[in-house]
This record gives structure tokens, C-alpha cells and sequence, in this order.
């Protein structure tokens, strides 16, 4: 059984009818879920909820400034409003991205205690997010935060991100780019938002791996990248744990960015990551298409598990 972390709670983060990061995206992803020709094989958890997750407010305020987080509190408390230009906050924002933290921190929990994959399907997502300030669509860095979390478990020396989400995960890669014991490696369309991620990057500890990619680029790039760099990247690292920031507005149907992947892409990538280890946190990040959003997804869980279908890469 493979562990979607999933709750209700993540569809009163309101953004508005147009905003691309709307709750009908997880309710487009549990559909599909609830459909896929494997749905009994996915268990579906609740997250612990804010108050009784122990580590929540020590590990965010690791990521995070008490300034920050007192101000995206008082903008909800007053009733919500704007905390950039395309990032709104409802009255239940900042409930709702504290327990997606909370999900993200089970998410590690479960694939340590298992040694098998999990999937975050939670709401707000958290790549953009800095220490000091929200954008993007993202409130708290969740795979930031995760990542910390997981250095402080048993056993656990080294952790890596990958980040396929079609934009650059500024502020995943501004909190721990100066921790020696965390890798970070996004693949991202350049020139896109937020404008940051050059390959001349490479962290304070060439813990740093960006792979900007032109608008335009199919699986035909990626697949290079994955072989060349990416997987070879990981694997010298030897973390105890990968956690993926999996976005999927890489997708040619999307409508924020102009990559032409295809939902089955995703399936490739997944597999060069199970090829590296079975210790997998997938968390959700982008992807505003609802369709190959949901295919994406279904492609992604659909790989980890041990009945799936032959191996993809070579």
C-alpha cells in the first residue's frame, strides 16, 4: 500500500474562481486516484493535525522568520488579502498551510518507517517560499522544512531534493543551500519565473545542481539530463532520503509555462528515482491543468508501486 497524505482541510485555502492555484486541482488528483485501476493499493492518510504535531513550530521557524510568520497570520486573522500579487490569503490560510507542513513531516515519517515511497497531496504548495516571504502561489517551503525535519530523525545523515516542478524552487534552494547535509537539483524552464536557478549555482557546499532547460524542451532534453546529471548528482550524494518537490506544470498543456512534457514523463522520472532509492517523499508542488495534472499523478503513484509495470530507463 502506498501512503497518500490527504485532507479536505487543504480545499479552504481559497485563491479565488481564476486563480491557477485553486482546491479543484486536488479534487481533479483524488478523482483520478479514486479511479485508477490500482486504487486499492493506496492508503489514504489524514495528516496529524497542527496542534499535535510536536516538531511543527520548531521546524518552522528553522525555515522561517517569526516576522513572516506573524504577518501571513495577521493577514488571515483580518480576514485575508493579498501577500504578493499573485499569492492571495483567505481566513484559513494559514490553518491550512500549517497542516500541510504537518503532512509533509508524516510524509517523511511514513517512507522512513516503511522504506517505501509516499505521496503529499496537500495545498498550498511551498517551492517559492523564502525565509522571509511568501510568493508565488506558495506560503511555507514545505520540502525545505521537510528536509530539516528528517536530518533530526535516527539514522537519517543526508537528504536530497529534486525538484521537477517547471519553475525554480527559489525558496527551497535559498533555505538549504548553505546545510552541508542537504542536496537540492531542480530542472526548470529559463527564462520563466521567478528568474532565479542558473547553472553557475552550486550552493555553499556544491550541494546546488540547477538545470535551467528553454521553452520549448520535451522529454528528448530531460531524459539526457536525467541520465547525465541528475541521477549521477543523487547518487554521489548517497542521501538517506530523496524528497521530491513534484510539480507538473511542466506539462504541454499547462497553461503557466511552455515545456512539452507529457503525463507518461512523469512515470520516466520516477523511475530514475527509484533507481536510486525506494526512500521517496513525493510532495505536490505546481501543475494547473487539471487533466494532465491528475495523469501525472496517477503515472507517478502508479510507477512506485511493486506490481507496476516494467522498468522505464535502461
Amino acid at each position: 500500500m502506498l501512503p497518500v497524505i490527504y485532507s479536505d482541510e487543504f480545499l479552504d485555502h481559497k485563491t479565488g474562481k481564476y486563480h491557477p492555484e485553486r482546491p479543484e486541482r486536488l479534487i481533479a488528483i483524488a478523482t483520478a486516484l479514486k479511479a485508477a485501476t490500482f486504487a486499492d493499493k493506496i492508503a489514504w492518510r489524514s495528516p496529524t493535525p497542527a496542534l499535535e504535531q510536536v516538531s511543527l513550530m520548531s521546524m518552522l521557524v528553522r525555515a522561517h522568520s517569526p516576522d513572516y510568520i506573524k504577518k501571513l497570520w495577521q493577514i488571515a486573522a483580518s480576514g485575508g488579502g493579498p501577500l504578493d500579487g499573485d499569492t492571495p490569503v483567505s481566513p484559513r490560510s494559514y490553518d491550512v498551510a500549517l497542516l500541510a507542513v504537518s503532512a509533509w513531516l508524516d510524509g517523511v515519517e511514513a517512507v522512513l518507517n516503511s522504506a517505501n515511497p509516499a505521496f503529499v497531496l496537500a495545498r498550498p504548495p511551498g517551492h517559492h517560499a523564502e525565509s522571509d516571504a511568501g510568493m508565488g502561489f506558495c506560503l511555507f517551503s514545505n520540502a525545505a522544512i521537510a528536509a530539516l525535519f528528517a536530518l533530526e530523525q535516527p539514522g537519517i545523515n543526508r537528504v536530497a531534493i529534486l525538484d521537477w516542478d517547471v519553475h525554480h524552487g527559489n525558496g527551497t534552494q535559498a533555505i538549504v543551500e548553505t546545510e552541508a547535509r542537504i542536496a537540492y537539483c531542480s530542472l526548470h524552464q529559463y527564462p520563466c519565473y521567478p528568474g532565479t536557478g542558473r547553472s553557475a549555482e552550486r550552493g555553499f557546499h556544491n550541494n546546488v545542481l540547477n538545470l535551467p532547460v528553454p521553452p520549448g524542451s520535451d522529454i528528448a532534453i530531460y531524459q539526457p539530463l536525467f541520465e547525465k546529471q541528475v541521477v549521477p548528482f543523487l547518487a554521489n550524494f548517497q542521501a538517506d532520503l530523496l524528497i521530491v518537490s513534484a510539480g507538473y506544470d511542466g506539462n504541454a498543456a499547462d497553461p503557466l509555462a511552455s515545456i512539452n512534457l507529457q503525463p507518461e514523463d512523469y512515470a520516466l522520472f520516477t523511475d530514475y528515482c527509484l533507481g536510486i532509492t525506494r526512500k521517496i517523499l513525493f510532495g505536490l508542488e505546481g501543475g494547473y491543468d487539471f487533466d494532465s495534472l491528475s495523469q501525472s499523478v496517477v503515472a507517478t503513484i502508479e510507477q512506485c508501486l511493486p506490481n507496476s509495470m516494467r522498468r522505464l530507463s535502461p
